[in-house]
């Protein structure tokens, strides 16, 4: 940064006395590792959202991993999601040595389009053996789940919403991540509500719920916090079941996790208000195309879009203004179709999914956290207004934005 600016950071966890009180709690009982805070945990989230299996792990692609291990997904099957989406999204279906079909966004929510959907399966349905769909709630914008069941159903595809972004939202009398065969929620230190590392699936299948507990502990047939309480066997005693993994979380975590699932709702209407302050402060600005608002958005991220043929700046040179005005920001996403891997592996070109490559041309995610000041959010609306008029093209517009 040019100024000596106290600097505003993208992302920031929102943490407390009460978190802290519940991490030293389990650290001083002499448990650390998966027992009766993660019970609690699992047991209260599952009530929250309404599901009637939640089981907790350490991360969110530790849940999406194992809700295809529950599917069949033989070698060289293909599953339908978004490329527009962090990694791990994709990289779950490598590990079953299957392949991620990548199917184009739609425009206003940046989710995957039901629509496209049903052509790309029309198209490759005969080529390609399709098991499943992962639809992404990007941003918190709860996606367009009636008509993707609609199509999972008639074509018998599994259905596993990465619901990252997305807690706690409820939209048309369901909890998002609860739609589907599982629902998947991530807790890292940046999410709705955070556990520092962690994740959540939730399924109201009993056999999906039983498989996936007992993968994410080496394939132990036996919990270890229930061998420990069992008067009726060693806990020593226990037979191993499956090639499983080691997913498991910790108490501490669940502990800290179980504190912020209290304060999940008033987060949520704090990023809600944020959202609309920038909304109402960004209206009528013809130079940035604003998100969407939906019911049951979380606001886990405010993604702006510049109209890049209104201003004589880039994407990447408006984001280091920003910073040059002590403002953090990021982008959310270079879309996977972009990275080597999936490039080189199945020989993709940014034309290929034309929405996610303009959208990651013009995209910037500001600032919206719980804990953020009326000062904070005013800087952040200045400075965007400040940079935009800085670098309006006079040609289309001769409008002022500087505050």
């Amino acid at each position: 940064m040019s100024r000596n600016i106290d600097f505003i950071p993208f992302a920031l966890p929102c943490l407390g006395k009460e978190e802290e009180e519940a991490v030293i709690k389990v650290m001083r009982s002499g448990w650390l590792t998966t027992g009766k805070e993660t019970t609690a945990f699992e047991r209260e989230f599952a009530e929250k959202v309404g599901s009637k299996h939640a089981i907790a792990l350490n991360s969110a692609t530790a849940g999406l991993h194992l809700s295809l291990e529950t599917q069949d997904i033989p070698e060289d099957s293909w599953v339908i999601t978004t490329p527009y989406t962090f990694t791990a999204t994709a990289e779950i279906i490598r590990y079953k040595n299957a392949h991620p079909l990548f199917v184009d966004i739609d425009e206003i929510s940046l989710n995957i389009d039901p629509f496209k959907i049903e052509d790309t399966i029309k198209r490759t349905g005969t080529e390609k053996n399709i098991r499943g769909i992962i639809p992404v709630h990007t941003g918190g914008h709860p996606c367009a789940m009636e008509e993707i069941m609609a199509i999972a159903g008639r074509e018998e595809l599994f259905v596993t919403e990465d619901a990252a972004h997305a807690f706690p939202s409820f939209f048309k009398g369901k909890a998002a991540g609860t739609w589907g065969n599982t629902g998947v929620y991530s807790f890292y230190a940046t999410k709705t509500i955070t556990t520092g590392e962690g994740g959540m699936v939730v399924t109201d299948d009993d056999e999906i719920a039983d498989r996936i507990k007992c993968l994410r502990l080496h394939g132990i047939d036996r919990e270890v916090w229930n061998r420990y309480q069992s008067k009726k066997l060693a806990p020593w005693e226990y037979d191993v079941v499956a090639a499983g993994y080691k997913y498991n979380p910790t108490d501490i975590s669940s502990a800290m996790g179980r504190v912020q699932l209290k304060r999940a709702e008033a987060f949520l209407k704090e990023r809600i208000s944020i959202a609309r302050f920038y909304l109402e402060s960004f209206r009528n600005i013809p130079e940035l195309i604003l998100p969407a608002e939906a019911g049951g958005h979380t606001w886990h991220l405010f993604i702006i879009r510049l109209n890049l043929d209104r201003i004589s700046c880039s994407r990447d040179e408006f984001m280091n203004f920003l910073s040059e005005e002590g403002i953090g920001t990021s982008v959310h996403y270079k879309p996977l179709h972009l990275m080597t891997y999936y490039k080189e592996k199945y020989n993709l070109s940014p034309e290929d999914f034309p929405v996610s490559t303009r959208i990651f041309n013009s995209c910037v995610s500001l600032p919206i956290y719980p804990g953020m000041t009326e000062e904070q959010k005013e800087r952040v609306v200045r400075a965007v207004r400040t940079t935009i008029g800085a670098s309006v093209k006079r040609s289309v517009t001769g409008v002022e934005y500087d505050s």
